[in-house]
This record gives C-alpha cells, sequence and structure tokens, in this order.
C-alpha cells in the first residue's frame, strides 16, 4: 500500500489533486462567460445556461456508468482516458458554430469529466494505505474547490483578454499538459481485482437506496441546496456586468473568490456533526445560505459580496453534512450511494439554473427572492421530513 512520506505518496497525491483541479477547472470554465454568450450568440439568458446545464447534467448522469467500467477495465486506465479526452472535447468546441452545436460539445465535456470523478477516490480507497488515504482525499477535495475558482477566474480573465474562444482554447492546452503530468505520475494500481457483473450489482443498489426516504431526501437536500448556491452566482454575475453596474466580466468573476467561505465552513461541519445532530446543522446551513440571498438584495457591491459569502458559508456547511449523512447511513453499496447523491447533486445544479435565471430575467432579483425563499421553504420541508425519518425508519441492508 502506498503509505505516507513515500515518493508514491507525494507523486499519487499530486497527480490526484491536479487531475480533480483540471476537472472543475472545465466543469465551470463557462459560468463567468454566461453574460458574454448571450451577446456572442444573440440568445436569452435562460438558454444561454445550457452551456453550464449541459455540462453538469451530462456529469451526472455518466458517474455510475464510469463507476461501473472501471470495475472491469481499472481505475487508472478510466482516469487517464477522462483528461485525455478533455483537450480533445475542448477543440470540438472551438469548431461550434451555434449555441446547439456547444451546449453539446460541454454536455461531452460533462461526460469526460464524470470519468476521473467518479474514481479516483475508489483508486485512493484500493492504493493507500487508512493513513494516507485519509490525508489524500482531503487534499483532493481542496482541488475541487481550487478548480471550481482557477475555471472560472480563467474564463472571466481570458475572455476578456481573447475572447471566449481564446479562453477554451487556453483551457485545452492546459488540460493537455496536466494530463500528460498525471500519466507521468500516477503509480500503476497494484491492488485492482477486475469484476464482472457489476452493472446488474449496482442497479440493485440504486433501486434499494432510491426506497429508503432517510437516504433519499438528503439526496434531494443536496441537489436543492446545489441548485441555490451555484446558480445564484451565475444570477449575480448577470447583475454585475448589467447597469448599473455593468462591470467587466473579468472583474465580475472575481465574485468567485467567495466560494472560499465554504472551504472553512465544510471543515466545520465535522466537529459539528460530532458534538450536534447533522439535520440541525443542515437548517442551521441553509438558514445563513437563505440570509445571504436577502442581503445580496441591497444596491451595494459590498452587501452583494457579504451576501455571496453567507450563501457559500451555509450552502457547503448542508452539502457536507448531507453527502456525509448519505455515506454513512447507507450500511451497503457506499459507492452506489454516494454517486447517486453527486447524481441528484448536479441535477439539481443544472434544471435550477434555468429556474433561478428565468425569474432574473422576467423579475430581476426581486424575481430571485420570490423563487429562491421557495425552494429555501422545500429545503427547510426535507429537513424536517428527514429528522422525523431518522428517529422512525431505520436503513434497511441490502443483501449482496
Amino acid at each position: 500500500m502506498i503509505e505516507i512520506h513515500s515518493s508514491a505518496y507525494r507523486r499519487a497525491s499530486f497527480a490526484l489533486a491536479l487531475g480533480s483541479f483540471l476537472v472543475f477547472c472545465n466543469l465551470y470554465l463557462f459560468q463567468p462567460l454566461l453574460p458574454v454568450m448571450t451577446e456572442a450568440f444573440s440568445v436569452s439568458a435562460t438558454k444561454v445556461n445550457w452551456l453550464l446545464a449541459a455540462g453538469t447534467l451530462a456529469l451526472a448522469l455518466t458517474l455510475v456508468p464510469w463507476a461501473v467500467s472501471s470495475e472491469m477495465i481499472g481505475r487508472r486506465k478510466v482516469m487517464l482516458l477522462s483528461l485525455f479526452l478533455l483537450p480533445v472535447v475542448g477543440v470540438l468546441m472551438l469548431l461550434a458554430e451555434s449555441l446547439l452545436m456547444l451546449s453539446l460539445a460541454r454536455a461531452l465535456m460533462g461526460a469526460s469529466l464524470a470519468g476521473f470523478a467518479a474514481v479516483a477516490v475508489a483508486y485512493m480507497a484500493e492504493e493507500f494505505s487508512p493513513k494516507a488515504l485519509s490525508l489524500a482525499v482531503g487534499g483532493y477535495i481542496s482541488a475541487n474547490s481550487l478548480g471550481g475558482i482557477a475555471g472560472r477566474l480563467f474564463g472571466g480573465f481570458a475572455s476578456d483578454a481573447w475572447g471566449w474562444q481564446g479562453a477554451v482554447l487556453g483551457m485545452a492546452l492546459f488540460s493537455l499538459v496536466g494530463a500528460l503530468v498525471v500519466a507521468r505520475l500516477l503509480p500503476q494500481q497494484q491492488h485492482f481485482t477486475p469484476q464482472r457483473g457489476q452493472l446488474r450489482h449496482h442497479t440493485k443498489h440504486v433501486i434499494r437506496h432510491l426506497q429508503q426516504p432517510v437516504l433519499w431526501i438528503p439526496m434531494l437536500i443536496g441537489g436543492i441546496n446545489f441548485a441555490l448556491f451555484v446558480n445564484l452566482y451565475s444570477v449575480m454575475g448577470f447583475r454585475l456586468v448589467s447597469p448599473p453596474y455593468s462591470l467587466p466580466v473579468s472583474w465580475a468573476s472575481l465574485i468567485f473568490l467567495c466560494y472560499l467561505s465554504g472551504t472553512l465552513t465544510a471543515k466545520l461541519s465535522g466537529s459539528w456533526s460530532i458534538r450536534y445532530k447533522p439535520v440541525s446543522g443542515m437548517i442551521l446551513g441553509t438558514t445563513i445560505s437563505a440570509l445571504g440571498m436577502w442581503v445580496a438584495a441591497l444596491d451595494s457591491v459590498s452587501a452583494m459580496l457579504s451576501g455571496l459569502l453567507l450563501i457559500s458559508s451555509g450552502a457547503f456547511f448542508t452539502h457536507s453534512l448531507a453527502y456525509a449523512w448519505v455515506s454513512q447511513k447507507a450500511k451497503t453499496g457506499k459507492a452506489t450511494a454516494t454517486a447517486l447523491y453527486l447524481v441528484h447533486y448536479y441535477v439539481g445544479g443544472s434544471l435550477g439554473g434555468f429556474y433561478l435565471i428565468t425569474c432574473w430575467q422576467h423579475w430581476n432579483w426581486h424575481g430571485v427572492l420570490v423563487g429562491g425563499s421557495v425552494l429555501y421553504l422545500a429545503l427547510y420541508a426535507l429537513c424536517w421530513r428527514l429528522g422525523r425519518k431518522q428517529a422512525t425508519e431505520p436503513v434497511a441492508s441490502v443483501a449482496v
């Protein structure tokens, strides 16, 4: 097994963190560009949201198929195939001449990204010692958030300097170099055993998990929470580049630095779970996030930034608690359960964009407040329901 302080650990942990960084850079590259793309293709804000939604939706729908494939051909092969597809799809995006073609290319990008996201932790669990695994996973998750921030900032500044095509080309070249580095550093698998018949096995777990409200409800919480979180940022981007603020996209993209407050609260969620009930923490996170949406309603850039900091803090806190809940409460089929949580998570982010951006397009921030409040009320209802289910309904195990 790969141990801490070994050269294999340094190579593997860096390679996995770099791969994670590349995945989230590519996934969110277009989020700050949505206002630019409305002008480039002369379409509404709702339609241009497909550039973000197509990627996250395709990623969500292909997580489990990639995971099943890795059981047969190996984790490392799936991860490298995923990463080397990124520059190829990047070039395809440059050839797109319509919003439809570009959205389809973005869907292909999401499906490509899912390969690495679906199996990286499984690779670590099989190849790392337990102590090394804990540290490596921490670095991997940190790279997730840093990649998301870096991709958004690069998209904003590169598009101002070279147009959206320049941003895409720059990211494709960076992805190619990164994929070559990962292929060079990531050790071959030593503890992987190919398995067949995994599709039926995973399907059985998926059906069973969805039949258990104590698992399905936190999946819904994760999806709605992400729908609010990521798309309130998208709407804020439209707001800041529009009059009376009229900020350039590069400056507006700096709002994504507010994600860092969520990185802190995600770490605090573990301490909360030890001392208090996770459901009460989800309620607290929802309340902080909802408060941020209302603070951001004030016509002041400082108030908007303060609101985004609160939104990030609350949303990451809720997400961490809900994600951990699913992995802990699923007595069997844990990998399938966590993958299913991510499916809900990214589907929520995809669909939530059309909902909140429509509210923005027709009724400005006042419409976002009303539409967002409806979703926050749904989160409160789901948290209340989850608390009741926890007290009355144990999780049934799945026969393997």
